[in-house]
């Protein structure tokens, strides 16, 4: 969780922020970042899930099963993530798209075998069933990834808005979520170690590829 963060924090100023900024200027980014925390704050706030250490959110969650609230929580990260790479290659630079792109495919791979783990222990569903679930969570990203890459490619006013919104719901999501369920049960410093290996290697993949 700690590598996860530390990716998606990189990711989201070296590949979303500061483009925004230096197409759009300060105040069109200041309104997408905005715009993406409220998202993530909304969805957070409303729709049903749990996380591992953090118990459940949202309104309705006691007719749904917990360990499905588990895999909602997931889900709704990975729409912004998503919808980050999309904006990424429909911006037509496609080395920090490429690099956006690795980087979210790296910290996607323990989130995906979180949720198979998860569905598989409670014995109730097969490996097949539990990573068919797993695959189902992850594809929520390409769809919104052409979200996002259609919008900006329809109207280039809305990409550093677009940029922006990705990286302030990503940053929301890494303060409100990851990194204090990844600090939670005493294991602050394997967390945070974590956080700088990500950081580190999405800085050298950012550089090796753009440069």
């Amino acid at each position: 969780m700690g590598f996860s963060a530390g990716v998606m924090l990189a990711a989201s100023f070296f590949s979303l922020i500061i483009p925004a900024l230096d197409i759009g200027g300060l105040y069109t980014t200041l309104i997408g970042i905005v715009l993406g925390v409220l998202a993530i704050f909304l969805a957070n706030e409303y729709l049903p899930h749990e996380h591992l250490v953090k118990g459940v959110e949202g309104r309705l969650v006691l007719r749904i099963r917990r360990i499905w609230l588990f895999v909602f929580a997931i889900t709704i990260h990975n729409l912004p993530e998503g919808l980050a790479v999309g904006v990424g290659f429909g911006s037509g630079d496609a080395r920090e798209a490429i690099t956006l792109a690795l980087a979210i495919g790296m910290q996607n791979a323990p989130e995906g075998l979180a949720v198979a783990f998860a569905l598989t222990s409670t014995l109730k569903y097969t490996a097949k069933y539990s990573f068919t679930i797993a695959l189902l969570t992850g594809l929520v990203e390409p769809i919104a990834g052409i979200l996002g890459a259609y919008l900006v490619t329809v109207s280039r006013t809305l990409l550093p808005y677009a940029m922006a919104f990705a990286g302030g719901a990503m940053i929301y999501i890494i303060s409100n979520e990851i990194i204090p369920e990844s600090h939670r049960l005493g294991h602050e410093k394997h967390a945070s170690i974590g956080l700088i290996i990500g950081f580190l290697i999405m800085l050298i993949l950012d550089n090796m590829l753009t440069s």
